[in-house]
């Protein structure tokens, strides 16, 4: 027994060093926010990420067979090209730090942390640069997949990617920092917490700007004003992007917490979720119910943009509502997609997979509804931030559009568009047992 006393004393005593440096180390209260939030961004940017399969998913289902290889060309081409713009430039000119709020510094590519940073060299109060740069790069990625379904079936590969190039680049990055990167409109007070204007109206602007320069598809307006449906080719494919996207969206939305360090920054994420959840469940039921009773029978490309409406509804405000503020602002949603879409007909703007109503419109009323759940906004301030990023996006991308259309020409030619754009861009079809020959 002497003897085990005598190991344990020595055993004690050679711990005494190590337990004074675990003393000096800084312990989990001050390192832990660091690492859940770093650990936040990293698993809400997977999410987003794989939102990227869902819009080409939905884009893939609501084209015709013939142009299927072209919209998952498109979607991987424009994720990638956004990936290497927002490294190259994107990122710290959407987060300059000090700027005079409404342009920051071009060209200045994306440094990440050091190889194994230590907790002394760590923005202990945030996350990771990695996380925070990748968790910014899929949404900008998203913003860019939104124009690509709006102007599906008619225009050429090569200068759509030259669009993305400016808007992944330059564009949304500008105007993302007007809010997010500290700028004169987060002065002013508009408030988005996961950009319902931000990101889906912006995308939504550019989009309008490109199908009004682009003009409509061949015969989907008769000289007598008529609309001629183009059915997608596969609904199954179209409802799983759907479903796709709103299991991202929880990426998306509660992501934007920007925190999980507390016991209130979680409860708030799973508070996100639970009202994410219930607008997207609204946004559906409502297009359901609706498209049954003005068209006799529910109409499923409308059910899908019901919930994604409902999604892109609630992203300015998803933590402050109730449940029940959830549903009827998603529900919202739902009935302007359903209004929306044929009004678009009206005026004879053609938008293959309903991306404007969805994004652009949706947005616009998502941002408005902020003003009845939270305080620090009001309806001028919030008016002011959308028509500043409508009129700053609209005619941007109206200006690159101009000028592609000039240079390189934009949409292919008629023999084309109605061979299909995967024979006459790619050579290759999405569907070959199914050609004739």
């Amino acid at each position: 027994m002497t003897h085990f006393k005598t190991l344990a004393t020595a055993a004690a005593l050679m711990t005494l060093p190590s337990l004074a440096f675990a003393q000096d180390a800084p312990g989990f209260d001050e390192i832990g926010p660091y690492i859940m939030t770093t650990l936040l961004f990293c698993m809400a940017g997977f999410l987003v990420f794989f939102m990227a399969a869902g819009f080409a998913m939905l884009e893939g289902g609501l084209v015709r067979s013939k142009n299927v290889t072209m919209q998952m060309t498109k979607n991987i081409a424009l994720y990638s090209i956004a990936a290497i713009m927002y490294w190259f430039m994107g990122f710290n000119l959407m987060y300059p730090g000090d700027f005079n709020g409404y342009v920051g510094s071009f060209f200045s590519p994306t440094v990440l942390d050091p190889v194994g940073v230590s907790a002394a060299d760590a923005a202990l109060d945030y996350a990771s640069i990695g996380s925070d740069f990748f968790f910014q790069l899929v949404f900008v990625a998203a913003t860019a997949s939104i124009v690509s379904g709006a102007l599906a079936e008619r225009i050429k590969l090569w200068p759509f990617l030259v669009f993305v190039v400016v808007l992944t680049g330059v564009m949304y990055p500008i105007s993302g920092s007007w809010k997010w990167g500290g700028g004169w409109l987060d002065a002013a007070g508009f408030q988005d917490f996961a950009g319902s204007t931000v990101v889906h109206s912006v995308g939504g602007w550019a989009a309008l700007a490109g199908a009004i320069v682009l003009g409509p598809r061949i015969g989907k307006y008769g000289k007598d004003g008529k609309v001629h449906p183009m059915p997608g080719s596969n609904l199954a494919l179209a409802t799983l992007g759907t479903f796709i996207l709103w299991l991202g969206w929880f990426g998306f939305n509660g992501g934007s917490q920007l925190a999980m360090g507390t016991v209130g920054d979680v409860s708030d994420v799973s508070r996100i979720f639970a009202n994410t959840n219930m607008a997207a469940a609204a946004g559906a039921v409502t297009a359901l119910i609706l498209t049954q009773v003005l068209y006799k029978k529910p109409d499923l490309t409308m059910v899908l943009n019901g919930a994604l409406a409902g999604l892109v509804s609630i992203t300015a405000e998803p933590l402050a509502p109730s449940l029940f503020g959830a549903l009827w602002i998603g529900a919202i949603g739902g009935v302007i997609v359903v209004f929306a879409v044929p009004m678009l007909d009206k005026f004879k703007i053609d938008d293959v997979v309903g991306a404007i109503p969805v994004h652009l419109l949706a947005g616009i009323w998502g941002t408005i509804a902020v003003t009845f759940y939270n305080s620090d906004a009001t309806l001028m301030t919030q008016l002011t931030g959308i028509v500043a990023y409508g009129v700053f996006t609209f005619a941007a991308s109206l200006v690159v559009w101009l000028i592609l259309k000039a240079v390189l020409g934009i949409r292919v030619g008629e023999e084309e568009e109605i061979t299909g754009l995967d024979m006459s861009e790619l050579g290759m079809e999405a569907y070959p047992e199914f050609s004739k020959g």
